[in-house]
């Protein structure tokens, strides 16, 4: 890119039908915490799309330059500076959230990671918010297509401890942290849109 941001094929081409999604489950104002938000082109773009939401995005420390970068060129009004945080070891950001969002991390964290996001969700999340969950997710321990096979090997190949998660082990590894599944929404390319809400206390 001539901005010399980083820059994600991924993000452009998945970032419309998320918003799609998104838009009529968040018909309210809100604070809105992004766990992963990498390139922050997903940010930039549903920031811009959801104006009543307060958008605080966050990443592992080495992704903060070029996530701040785009941010303070491309930023709306309503969405924060980057804060760091891996799920896993630093502290997060002062809750209550009214929601939470990531993309594409449950599959690139190892399974601790997944856990310690899962537990920091429920502490995060106020009664009653909805948490997003974007991927590529195996269903009761099956590949939803070939695509999917291949790169969750590849992931393997890379690190042991990355991999596709199965919807059925985040559906029950959340609720322990009281964060319900209540929608399976399929998305272009394989992947799919996990809701699940925290419930009401």
């Amino acid at each position: 890119m001539s901005t010399g941001l980083p820059f994600a094929p991924a993000s452009e081409r998945n970032r419309e039908p998320i918003l799609a999604a998104l838009k009529p489950r968040l018909a309210f104002t809100g604070r809105l915490l992004e766990i992963g938000a990498g390139t922050g082109q997903h940010a930039v773009y549903m920031a811009a799309a959801l104006p009543h939401i307060d958008w605080w995005p966050t990443d592992r420390s080495e992704a903060l330059e070029g996530l701040g970068g785009r941010i303070a060129i491309e930023g709306p009004p309503n969405l924060r500076a980057p804060t760091a945080l891996d799920v896993s070891s630093d502290p997060w950001p002062a809750g209550p959230f009214d929601v939470v969002y990531s993309a594409n991390t449950a599959h690139i964290m190892s399974w601790q990671g997944v856990e310690a996001m899962a537990a920091g969700v429920g502490e995060v999340l106020r009664g009653g918010g909805p948490f997003f969950l974007y991927g590529p997710f195996n269903v009761a321990g099956n590949y939803t297509s070939a695509g999917n096979r291949a790169f969750d090997e590849e992931l393997r190949g890379r690190d042991p401890s990355m991999g596709l998660r199965d919807v059925e082990a985040l559906d029950s590894l959340f609720a322990h942290h009281h964060v319900h599944l209540q929608e399976r929404l399929p998305m272009p390319a394989n992947n799919q849109l996990l809701v699940f809400r925290r419930q009401e206390t």
